[in-house]
């Protein structure tokens, strides 16, 4: 395999270690079932867990309401209210649905963190009581669930982090138990993952961790300046979530929390496929394609149940994948790992990185991802495909 093309990438992932564009990371390539690539760079190993953000949407929540919705729980039509009754977004009528396809009207951020830690500034002790950080978590999912509406229900696909803090909670209220537990019970076990969320109260003590920031809260990401004022701070124990809403809420909620590994990634991206094919592990195939196809709604979204797809012009996953029907699915999380599974050519692509640790201004991932993906797509000879255009 050494003498393939596809093993150039270890040299694309050092290259990029060395440039500083993330200080490790870890990638898988899957294609027709097969792992045909597997790269680990910077100082962690293969079984490093590295911090997914976003792609606990996906991996976990999206994961997590396939198995509800065959199991009769949740569905689509689900009304918010349901769960949520007397919320501005249950007001609206909005779905679940509606949270699924990011067109709630709710807005992307809020920083609950900084109420949390202004009144409860214990959070920050290693001491914290753990009844503590159940109340504030709580508190954290009401004040999610008092947020007024940015935009009308159904007029624009705004994506939303307090969204998916909602559906998180939803699909735990209906499974009966907390998400990671659900997540563990009904995907890591049956797909053999070892991703699972750090919850601070349960925190592990392995080490096998990729470090993102180094103090809490985090500083303000690009666009977030000036939306809270001074908090209270300390230096950041290595493996607690580097985003601030879920580590106020112990680790753990729908939208960021989930820790795993290039490896974990691939085979969630499989299994998609896998689904597809009309594997029922995590829910029967005509449901996958009903996640899976575009919103019905919204037209011109790239927006599924849960995932994303390519966007028009030079996306994150490159000139070639999803470039032909039926395309490709995926997601982006924000401390610099990604999915992308392209369904026209079975190919998984998996990269976890952790760029944040380099500061959260250093978004030279961005550019680093598309030249990526198009790479391991010409490597395998699989991109005499009609490329897509740029913008």
């Amino acid at each position: 395999m050494s003498s393939h093309p596809i093993a150039e990438l270890q040299g694309v992932l050092e290259e990029a270690v060395s440039l500083g564009i993330f200080p490790a990371a870890q990638a898988v390539v899957m294609h027709r079932g097969a792992q045909v690539f597997g790269g680990v760079a910077g100082n962690v190993t293969g079984d490093t867990r590295f911090d997914l953000a976003s792609l606990t949407k996906v991996l976990c929540t999206t994961a997590l309401f396939l198995r509800s919705w065959t199991e009769g729980k949740v569905g689509p039509e689900t009304p918010v209210a349901r769960f949520f009754p007397g919320s501005p977004v249950g007001d609206a009528g909005a779905t679940v649905a509606d949270l699924l396809y990011h067109r709630s009207g709710l807005p992307p951020f809020v920083p609950f963190f900084a109420e949390a830690l202004t009144s409860t500034p214990e959070l920050l002790e290693p001491t914290c009581p753990s009844a503590t950080r159940a109340r504030v978590r709580e508190e954290v999912i009401q004040a999610a669930a008092r947020t007024p509406l940015v935009a009308k229900l159904r007029t624009a696909t705004a994506y939303s982090d307090v969204g998916f803090i909602l559906l998180g909670e939803i699909l735990a209220r209906a499974g009966g138990a907390s998400l990671d537990v659900l997540f563990s019970r009904h995907v890591a076990e049956p797909l053999g993952l070892s991703a699972r969320f750090h919850r601070l109260t349960d925190f592990p003590t392995d080490g096998l961790v990729a470090p993102t920031g180094a103090t809490r809260p985090r500083e303000p990401a690009p666009g977030q300046e000036g939306m809270w004022g001074e908090l209270p701070s300390r230096p950041s124990v290595p493996g607690e979530v580097d985003d601030d809403n879920a580590w106020v809420m112990d680790g753990v909620s729908g939208h960021a929390g989930l820790f795993g590994t290039a490896v974990d990634v691939a085979r969630f991206g499989q299994a998609i496929l896998a689904g597809c094919a009309g594997d029922p592990s995590l829910a029967p195939g005509p449901l996958w394609y009903r996640a899976l196809a575009s919103d019905p709604i919204l037209e011109g979204s790239t927006r599924s149940m849960g995932f994303d797809s390519p966007s028009q012009g030079l996306s994150s996953a490159g000139h070639f994948i999803g470039d032909t029907p039926p395309g490709a699915v995926g997601h982006l999380g924000f401390t610099g790992t990604s999915l992308w599974v392209d369904l026209r050519r079975s190919l998984v692509v998996a990269l976890v990185t952790n760029r944040v640790a380099h500061g959260r201004k250093e978004v030279r991932i961005r550019d680093f991802r598309p030249v990526f993906h198009d790479l391991v797509v010409q490597a395998l000879g699989l991109s005499d495909l009609t490329p897509k255009a740029h913008g």
